[in-house]
């Protein structure tokens, strides 16, 4: 077992062992080095003969594939900006990622045709660039920017970033855009990232990617487990069961999870759990949303000290407990990363002392950002070099931060705040409950009443008699100003599979007709 990767990322690895297993695709078909870095060489080419240059940016579609690893690989040696797309979308929304980002070139997947289709026309995407894999009327085959391609490393190789869209809260989402730094891909040491959790480079570590890579997250920790020597084994829809084969197969060592996932895990009977073997696992790292604590504490009775949480934004910057931490620090995301810095502050812009709420701030050592096309969102986001995601907070005395809520989702009930993150929890904690969320509705007197939706637990009716034992559970469990004053369900609640919250459609209709920032 080594101790350190060869130097200079994956292209350096697979030119000194291109017959080393690197990627497992969701279809079992396995990629060597050697055969990654001649296909990531070819679309180069083949993109630079398409007329894109340094600081140009292309946009995928695509599911978790060997064809969205070689778009990244290949952007980040040609000085591209890779823009991974959600497939969840539709396709307006695409459209205006694929034209706000400046894409001069468009590859999808056949199985999001439809949406890929209406957004390469409403982005005036001409037919000459716009690629697919597999078969899809008015795109050319994904081969047509590879064959007749050599497989040799271009000239002029040069770092290229990832440029993620992010909604924020409100508004269109927005490109994050950092500056190319005009250095050799092998200058800059992109696995180094994983240090951060205690992941090191060495030949017995296997990374599972178990959400969709287009999360800004989910595409840094595979790309950075590639960069220092870890094969990737890809899943594309996500199940518990198949992640636990897959764990037990491949003997993962590393992934990145989001709580629902943890939720879904532990729903699986007993004698499908034990069916599987997860002790390779040493860092279960979580992140995206909150993790109610009952929860993190099956999953650290289940998997053991392996269960670590984050906190970070798109833009930089973040937050890390073990689960020695948290266990000490129940509902910690951690303390500062050494690259990071953490601070509160009130509205008027004010460093808060610890144990005061106000919202959370963080600032990089590594550089900065932009948000594309958006000065105004840029600036107003930022105190000097801080910038905020909205989310409120505090600090510890011993720089521990512990999260409340999003800022736009805190509801205000007679001039008191609540959080809906705990009511969450609470409701969390019924066995009929799979899944909730809690938000404010309209109140002539209050202002705000504290509303809870409720996915219901396979085998229990949603109706009157359901709704009635929730909100007697949650008597037990919240003070009175807290708890849900009405109930309703719904058949599926509308996360992404990144396990973040589509808040604000639950939200909107009760709001209707009435003044209020979604």
């Amino acid at each position: 077992m080594t101790t350190d990767a060869p130097a200079g990322g994956f292209w350096a690895q697979a030119a000194a062992d291109p017959n080393r297993t690197v990627l497992t695709c969701p279809d079992g078909r396995q990629w060597t080095a050697g055969r990654l870095h001649a296909d990531v060489n070819r679309l180069v080419h083949g993109l630079r003969a398409a007329g894109l240059e340094r600081g140009d940016a292309f946009a995928v579609v695509l599911p978790n594939c060997a064809e969205l690893i070689t778009a990244y690989l290949a952007a980040a040696q040609a000085g591209f900006y890779l823009v991974p797309v959600n497939h969840h979308l539709v396709g307006p929304e695409i459209a205006w990622i694929v034209s706000d980002s400046g894409a001069k070139a468009l590859i999808a997947h056949e199985r999001f045709a439809a949406a890929a289709t209406l957004a390469a026309d409403e982005a005036g995407l001409p037919p000459s660039h716009r690629y697919t894999v597999g078969t899809l009327a008015g795109f050319r085959p994904y081969g047509d920017l590879l064959d007749g391609q050599p497989e040799t490393p271009p000239e002029g190789r040069t770092l290229g970033w990832v440029m993620n869209y992010t909604s924020g809260t409100t508004g269109r989402p927005r490109g994050i855009r950092r500056p190319l730094p005009g250095k050799l891909p092998e200058e800059t040491h992109l696995g180094g990232f994983l240090g951060i959790f205690g992941i090191r480079p060495h030949d017995g570590n296997v990374h599972l990617v178990c959400s969709p890579l287009y999360h800004t997250a989910v595409l840094q920790f595979a790309a950075a487990a590639l960069h220092i020597g870890h094969p990737l084994v890809l899943m594309d829809k996500w199940t518990p069961q198949e992640m636990l084969r897959l764990i037990d197969t491949h003997r993962c060592t590393h992934t990145h999870m989001v709580p629902t996932q943890f939720h879904r895990l532990l729903a699986l009977p007993d004698e499908v759990r034990k069916r599987y073997d997860v002790s390779s696992m040493r860092h279960a790292i979580h992140g995206a949303a909150p993790c109610p604590d009952h929860i993190k504490r099956a999953m650290i009775d289940w998997w053991g000290g392996c269960v670590e949480e984050y906190y970070a934004a798109s833009e930089g910057g973040g937050a890390f407990a073990t689960a020695g931490e948290w266990l000490k620090k129940p509902g910690t995301v951690g303390r500062a990363w050494p690259i990071s810095e953490l601070a509160v502050f009130d509205d008027e812009g004010r460093r808060l002392p610890a144990g005061e709420i106000g919202t959370v701030y963080m600032r990089m050592s590594t550089g900065g950002f932009s948000y594309h096309k958006d000065e105004t969102k840029t600036r107003n986001n930022r105190i000097g070099d801080f910038f905020t995601v909205g989310d409120l907070g505090h600090l510890d005395e011993e720089g521990y931060l512990f999260l409340h809520d999003r800022k736009i989702d805190m509801i205000i009930s007679g001039g008191v705040n609540i959080y809906p993150a705990e009511i969450e929890a609470a409701l969390l904690t019924h066995p009929a409950v799979a899944d909730a969320a809690a938000f404010g509705i309209p109140h002539a007197d209050w202002g705000e009443e504290v509303k809870a939706v409720v996915e219901p637990e396979e085998g229990h009716a949603a109706g009157e008699a359901l709704a009635a034992a929730i909100l007697s559970h949650c008597e037990r469990h919240l003070a009175a100003y807290k708890r849900p004053k009405s109930l309703d369900f719904i058949a599926s609640m509308p996360r992404d599979p990144n396990g973040k919250l589509y808040k604000r459609r639950l939200r909107a209709p009760y709001w209707e007709g009435h003044d209020r920032v979604m």
